[in-house]
């Protein structure tokens, strides 16, 4: 918990501007659930690639790939899910 409580995760202000286009443009064309996706994957994104720095200090995250497949397989299997509900159900 420790981990959480003292780093700061920085994340680009060009970064920020593009997912508030994207999801801005997704709601304006009636795309709620693909502006929920944009932003999970964005957040997905942020989480590890941006601030790998931080994940690669931390001693047990490092050395312990399990969290990492962790991380990635839940994340990738709701962008799965999601993508299907696109095709199953519409607007």
């Amino acid at each position: 918990m420790d981990f959480f409580l003292i780093n700061t995760i920085t994340i680009p202000l060009s970064q920020v501007a593009l997912l508030l286009i994207a999801a801005t443009a997704a709601l304006l064309f009636g795309r709620t659930k693909l502006a929920l996706l944009v932003c999970y994957l964005f957040t997905l994104y942020w989480g590890y690639f941006v601030n790998i720095d931080l994940l690669v200090m931390n001693e047990s995250f490092s050395t312990d790939y399990r969290n990492l497949l962790t991380y990635f397989g839940f994340g990738f299997l709701i962008a799965i899910l999601a993508g299907v509900g696109f095709f199953l159900t519409s607007d």
